[in-house]
């Protein structure tokens, strides 16, 4: 399994005789980075905006999927989760979806634009993380501090964090360094994408991973 970086939030998930997966594809003139030019059997929105909706920007006819619900394509199961607000005590429309995607055991959990620290329920719901794409840039998704709690939370193998600054970037978040200080990091050298055989590749304790943006 192959895990690729494009920016912003956008990653693309393959492996040989499975569909290959696209989350949150954005429109470069919205959000910067390098124009999409990518193809997938399978695209999942996080929720409905320039810079994680942009279908246009993935070639051919995948099956697209925005919205919780439970879904198995090309042998990929997807499970999305609402990613519910709380306001006095009550539930309001959510926002945003959690995708939950497996491949072959491997479970990837792509947070999409979370805002808020989700429940201890909320996050049994969503069944064991071994790999978090973690938004940590604040503005309109979750903090570093907030971020490194969801982490917590969610006791992944690996966290890639996603929806932060850089200088190809047009909107305004945090750079990922106010994550990794909280996490404790130093010394993370960006690697151009993550490649797994299998769960005997995760590692034992919880490493946070830096992706290159790839650029086409």
């Amino acid at each position: 399994m192959e895990l690729t970086w494009y920016g912003h939030s956008c990653v693309r998930i393959a492996e040989r005789n499975l569909a290959t997966v696209v989350c949150d594809p954005f429109d470069s003139d919205s959000v910067g980075f390098t124009a999409l030019k990518l193809k997938a059997d399978i695209i999942t929105i996080s929720h409905d905006s320039p810079g994680h909706n942009f279908v246009k920007g993935v070639k051919g006819e995948p099956f697209i999927i925005q919205g919780p619900g439970e879904y198995e394509v090309g042998g990929v199961f997807i499970t999305g989760a609402a990613d519910k607000r709380h306001k006095n005590g009550a539930e309001t429309k959510p926002r945003n979806t959690i995708y939950v995607i497996e491949y072959n055991g491997i479970n990837i959990a792509h947070l999409g634009n979370i805002d808020s620290v989700p429940t201890q329920t909320d996050i049994e719901s969503l069944g064991p993380v071994n790999i978090a794409l973690l938004p940590v840039g604040g503005q309109s998704s979750v903090n570093a501090a907030k971020a490194v709690e969801i982490v917590s939370l969610l006791d992944p193998q690996i966290v890639i964090p996603i929806h932060y600054g850089m200088e190809e970037s047009k909107i305004s978040l945090d750079t990922v360094e106010k994550f990794l200080k909280e996490m404790g990091v130093t010394g993370a050298a960006p690697q151009e994408s993550l490649k797994l055989n299998g769960s005997k590749d995760l590692p034992e304790e919880t490493v946070v991973m830096l992706l290159t943006p790839k650029t086409q």
